[in-house]
C-alpha cells in the first residue's frame, strides 16, 4: 500500500498575492487617474522594490510548483520525490526515528516533527509535518513504520553538546 502526501504550496500562493495586492495598494494611492488612463509613478524607488518583491515571490511560487515534492510512504521504505529525483529510504536503513515536536519552533501541535537517522550518515532527516497536506495520515504512517525502528534519544535538537574539560 503507497501513500503519497503533497507539499503544501499555501504559504507561496499567499505570500505571492499579499506581495501583489500591497503593490497595487500602493500604486493606486500613489498613482493617478485622469480619464481612462492609470499612471504610476516610476521615479519613486518603493515602486521598484515591491516589484521586486512581487516577482520574487512569483518565481519562487513558480519554482516550487515544478519542483512538485512528495513524500511517499510505504511498507517498507519513506520516498522523497521531486520532478527530477527520487530519494528511497528503506526503513532497514534507518538507525533511530524520533517523532514529537520541535523545541526551537513554537506552532501549535503535539506532533510537528518526524526526524530519524540513517545507519552510516551523520546528518539526520527532518520532516515537518506541518509542511504536507493530511497531516494526520502522515503521522499515522509514520508512527506506524516507528513501530520497527527504535526510538531516538530525547535531547534538544540545535543544541551543541559540550565537552568536559
Amino acid at each position: 500500500m503507497e501513500k503519497a502526501f503533497k507539499y503544501k504550496l499555501d504559504f507561496y500562493y499567499q505570500q505571492a498575492l499579499l506581495y501583489l495586492l500591497v503593490f497595487f495598494l500602493y500604486a493606486g494611492i500613489k498613482g493617478s487617474f485622469f480619464e481612462d488612463q492609470f499612471s504610476i509613478v516610476f521615479k519613486d524607488p518603493i515602486v521598484y522594490i515591491m516589484i521586486l518583491f512581487v516577482a520574487m515571490a512569483l518565481v519562487t511560487l513558480v519554482l516550487n510548483l515544478l519542483r512538485n515534492r512528495r513524500l511517499i510512504i510505504t511498507e517498507d521504505r519513506i520516498i522523497f520525490q521531486t520532478h527530477r529525483r527520487l530519494r528511497e529510504i528503506h526503513v532497514s536503513e534507518i538507525e533511530w526515528m524520533h517523532i514529537g515536536r520541535e523545541m526551537l519552533v513554537q506552532t501549535a501541535g503535539r506532533f510537528q516533527l518526524i526526524i530519524f537517522k540513517l545507519k552510516g550518515r551523520k546528518r539526520l532527516f527532518r520532516i515537518r509535518v506541518g509542511r504536507y497536506e493530511r497531516d494526520r495520515e502522515l503521522i499515522t504512517e509514520m508512527e506506524r513504520i516507528a513501530q520497527h525502528v527504535p526510538k531516538g534519544k530525547r535531547r534538544k535538537f540545535g543544541m551543541r553538546r559540550r565537552k568536559a574539560v
